[in-house]
């Protein structure tokens, strides 16, 4: 598991509080987010600096929704440090950060213990952000290849060593597999794109992947791994006969995508496709009413859906200390799931936008965020 970087993390924070200090109050509805307008305070203003920290496959989206909502708040600076979905929950239950950007929702034990920072209510899970995540391969004159889960897991546990091994070449007829070695690539820092891929893996293939979904990559299996998102494409981009999984929006043109196994048919990997998948899951049980985290099935057999897909969210205090705070938070939050912030990311991270019903759920959550009494 990635160690954390505590100093660092901790002088953000410094910054970070400073800066809040300086905070003109606002009411609890901060914001409106009127078209082209990047989420700008239309009532009081929101000032200061808001620090998250996690996911790096949020990484391109982050870049577009901080910008645009600093521009049009002036007096506004929104840092991110895409260290990770395990090191941006981690930051914000020891109060380093006031947000986390993170690919999977918060385990039981990581919502008890947010108590201790956000209050009685603990932490709660947004949804800002749907993406494919692509099984991208390194092979000469091969973009696209048809692999079920079975198949896949074989691949990442070293199981096939060829790439022209039966078992693939039985899913593409018609295609000319190289005799080249396979060399799986898995992420070395604790992830939420790897806890997404690895609960596809256990449970539409639980035959062959007996390890449990975990963002930590399981360390008895052999292969390369890299540090972030960027890491495992560069890798395997350098590599000849290397193969990974990774946030779509990084993978690029220069990669081959898989398409996946679904029912009888074989789903090529696209924001539509993914959102299709999110649609199919159910809230996850025991949560608080403004909790927003979904259970996605990832053995559905709805036509056209690309269960290989993660739902990143912020995961935010229910309460904050100082009014200042939550109010800068609620109006950032609110245009990063508005339809402008939903449609910024998707033109710069190729992500799905939230569906209407999803939004809805996430506006809801974000307005219920209060300062401890």
């Amino acid at each position: 598991m990635k160690a954390l970087r505590f100093g660092r993390h901790a002088a953000i924070a410094v910054i970070a509080a400073g800066s809040l200090a300086l905070t003109a109050c606002g009411s609890d509805n901060a914001t409106n987010t009127p078209g082209g307008t990047g989420g700008a305070a239309t009532g009081a203003q929101v000032t200061g600096t808001l620090t998250g920290i996690g996911s790096s496959a949020q990484g391109a989206a982050m870049d577009v929704w901080k910008t645009n909502f600093a521009s049009a708040n002036q007096g506004v600076t929104v840092q991110y440090s895409p260290d990770g979905s395990g090191a941006g929950r981690k930051a914000l239950l020891d109060g380093s950060a006031q947000f986390a950007g993170s690919d999977a929702y918060l385990k039981d034990e990581e919502l008890a213990s947010s108590k201790k920072v956000c209050g009685p209510e603990g932490a709660i899970d947004v949804p800002v952000y749907i993406s494919p995540i692509a099984i991208a391969f390194n092979l000469p004159d091969v973009k696209e290849l048809n692999l079920d889960a079975p198949t896949a897991a074989k691949i990442f546990r070293g199981e096939i060593a060829k790439w022209n091994d039966p078992a693939i070449a039985a899913l593409n007829p018609d295609a000319t597999l190289p005799d080249l070695k396979v060399t799986p690539v898995s992420r070395s820092d604790d992830s939420g794109t790897t806890d997404n891929f690895t609960e596809y893996l256990a449970a539409a293939a639980p035959e062959v992947w007996k390890d449990k979904a975990d963002g930590v990559w399981p360390a008895s299996l052999k292969g390369e791994n890299a540090k972030g998102t960027s890491g495992v494409v560069k890798t395997v981009t350098d590599t000849p006969g290397a193969v990974t999984y990774a946030d779509d929006s990084a993978v690029g043109g220069t990669l081959g995508k898989a398409k996946i196994k679904v029912g009888s048919e074989f789903v090529a990997i696209s924001p539509e496709a993914a959102a299709k998948a999110v649609d199919a899951g159910k809230p996850v049980e025991g949560r608080a009413e403004n909790d927003t985290a979904i259970d996605l099935d990832r053995t559905t057999t709805e036509s056209g859906a690309y269960p290989v897909v993660l739902v990143s969210y912020h995961v935010v205090c229910s309460a904050y200390d100082k009014q200042e705070t939550a109010d800068l938070v609620k109006a950032f939050e609110k245009y990063v799931v508005s339809e402008e912030g939903q449609k910024a990311a998707a033109e710069s991270a190729k992500s799905a936008p939230l569906s209407a019903a999803l939004t809805e759920k996430a506006t809801k959550a974000i307005e219920s965020i209060k300062v401890k009494s």
